[in-house]
């Protein structure tokens, strides 16, 4: 017969539940573990948070060597009291003559400077113009057109010699030359001299007999139309055209030698311009005077 207990109706009954009982114990304890973290890391915190208040830093101390005795740092001292500027009178009156010496040094360099400028430009300028006078001059004694040089005759004397510039540009357009005066003349040379056309043959007649002898002082030049002739024929190749003319203008066929004459009159109007626009280069514009009425060239 079993040991264990029988109920009244005669069959065993079943066991009680163990699990509840076993389980009991290791739950409080897993509960009391967990509080226990909790609490230790609340208590963690709250000591680091509160550190500095309950455990004060303490102040290292250096270690000294055995032996040695500790360096003791003594602060510096505070600055000096200022002590007041004491002004020398004389050095700063001595200093300022010496700054306004050299300040009118400089104004006065400045205005040398300024000076030598102005004067370098008004070199630079008398310069072109004599340039252009000189083109002007070259072209008219080649018989050549201005070409070029005519705007830049415009530009330069336009305003201050308008005769002048006028009287070149008129004989740049119909050029005489030496060389052209002179074959002219040679070629005009025996109406000149005997003047036949104009006064017919018989007062050349006379007048060739009356030159036959012809009394005149020494000192004064002969006035036989032969020798006016040689001599206006020197005087051209002295580039005179002035006396030449004065001398063909003598002689018994002067009449009959207009064109020659004419053209002779254009050249010295346009040499009289070229003096003009000259002078105006080397005097400035305001120095130099136009051409006159009386010496404009005559037209053609």
């Amino acid at each position: 017969m079993s040991d264990m207990p029988t109920d009244f109706t005669g069959q065993t009954p079943a066991p009680a539940p163990m699990a509840a009982t076993v389980q009991s114990p290791w739950r409080t304890a897993m509960i009391i573990a967990v509080l226990a973290f909790v609490g230790g890391s609340i208590a963690m915190a709250a000591i680091l948070h509160y550190q500095s208040r309950w455990f004060p830093a303490q102040q290292a101390v250096a270690v000294v060597p055995k032996g040695q005795l500790p360096v003791v740092v003594v602060p510096a001292a505070g600055p000096p009291a200022a002590v007041a500027p004491v002004i020398d009178l004389n050095a700063l009156s001595s200093r300022e003559s010496e700054l306004a010496a050299r300040l009118a040094d400089l104004e006065a360099r400045t205005t040398r400077v300024s000076t030598d400028a102005q004067t370098a430009s008004g070199y630079a300028t008398r310069a072109e113009g004599m340039m252009i006078a000189f083109a002007a001059r070259r072209a008219l004694d080649r018989g050549l057109a201005l070409g070029y040089v005519e705007q830049h005759l415009r530009a330069r004397f336009g305003t201050g010699q308008p005769r002048a510039v006028a009287a070149i540009l008129q004989a740049a357009r119909e050029p005489v030359t030496i060389s052209e005066l002179r074959a002219g003349l040679d070629g005009i040379a025996p109406e000149l001299v005997t003047g036949a056309a104009s006064t017919g043959w018989w007062s050349s007649f006379r007048r060739e007999l009356g030159n036959l002898v012809v009394l005149h002082k020494a000192t004064t030049p002969s006035p036989l139309p032969v020798d006016r002739l040689a001599r206006a024929r020197q005087l051209l190749e002295a580039g005179k055209v002035e006396a030449a003319l004065a001398e063909v203008a003598r002689m018994p066929g002067a009449a009959q030698a207009t064109r020659w004459t004419a053209a002779a009159r254009r050249y010295i109007g346009a040499r009289r311009a070229l003096d003009t626009i000259e002078a105006a280069a080397i005097l400035g514009q305001s120095g130099a005077a136009d051409l006159s009425d009386n010496e404009t060239i005559p037209a053609g």
